[in-house]
């Protein structure tokens, strides 16, 4: 087995220590799983998404995953500290000054060493787990004091953030079944569009037959008046003339309806609803990301 260096009773320490460490990483390492099954479960839920729904929810995964590793990087960070503590305070009571050296901290050849001791010693923990299993045990000092406090205090956080969780999945679903409810409007919004669009073709091409109708009403009339009589033509021509002016207005007046409808079509109340539903539901998707983006960051 790898050695440190150091005392049985020192190493038998660094060994409590690194435990502890190893259980407060996996711990954390959960935690950040849960995040990624917490996404698939509360947000994949359809086929297929665009890009924007893509890059929102992998933006919300960052800033989860981001808060879950600094929080436990700060975490560590002060348990260092306190354990520090624990050793200086210990060091003055004897009136010796301890000294630290960070730069080891980089020293990559101590730190395979440390590597290779902590492989070596939990490798081999489970053997030695089932040698003490008959070994008694000593009750642990202080039972009702800092432990206790510790955990109820990652009781209580755990709770807390389960409950988050619910909540943001519940805010999730809400925005989902939103934007589910505004793509059928605008679905149906289109359809009753093109149903109109049918209908005004469909007026339209009646009345250009009946026009077309008409002219070649009057060409048959102008040909028999024509070859009944070289007297009359003149009068035709002019007749000829008058039609083709009311074929013209006739034309402006059918565009004239054209205006009209489309006009008369945006003022029916079917129109009007329709668009302030879809007014109403993107207001309703802006308050729900607003308040999705307050809840993310405590997440």
């Amino acid at each position: 087995m790898a050695e440190l260096g150091f005392s049985e009773h020192h190493q038998n320490e660094v060994i409590n220590y690194m435990r502890f460490a190893r259980s407060k990483r996996a711990l954390r390492l959960k935690t950040v799983d849960s995040c990624f099954q917490d996404l698939k479960d509360s947000r994949l839920v359809e086929e297929t998404f665009t890009v924007d729904e893509v890059s929102d929810m992998l933006d919300g995964l960052q800033v989860v995953v981001h808060g879950e590793v600094e929080s436990e990087l700060i975490h560590t960070a002060h348990t260092n500290v306190l354990l520090l503590r624990q050793l200086f305070s210990q060091a003055e009571k004897f009136y010796l000054k301890l000294q630290t050296d960070v730069s080891e901290l980089e020293n990559r050849e101590l730190l395979e060493q440390v590597a290779e001791f902590e492989k070596a010693e939990f490798t081999s923990s489970n053997k030695k787990a089932n040698q003490d299993s008959n070994k008694p045990k000593l009750a642990p000092l202080n039972e009702g004091g800092v432990s206790e406090l510790l955990n109820k205090q990652i009781f209580r956080l755990q709770d807390e953030n389960e409950k988050l969780k619910a909540r943001l999945r519940t805010i999730e679903s809400q925005a989902t079944s939103a934007l589910d409810e505004k793509s059928k409007l605008e679905r149906a919004l289109k359809d009753l569009q093109r149903v109109q669009g049918d209908q005004k073709l469909a007026l339209k091409n009646k009345e250009i037959t009946n026009l077309e109708d008409t002219v070649s009403a009057l060409r048959s009339d102008f040909q028999k008046t024509l070859n009944a009589s070289t007297v009359t033509q003149k009068n035709l021509e002019e007749n000829l003339v008058a039609t083709k002016h009311d074929f013209l207005k006739v034309q402006e007046q059918l565009t004239m309806a054209e205006k009209e409808l489309e006009k008369k079509f945006q003022q029916t109340a079917a129109y009007r609803n329709m668009k302030e539903m879809l007014t109403k539901k993107n207001d309703q998707i802006k308050e729900i990301r607003k308040r999705l983006s307050k809840y993310e960051p405590d997440e």
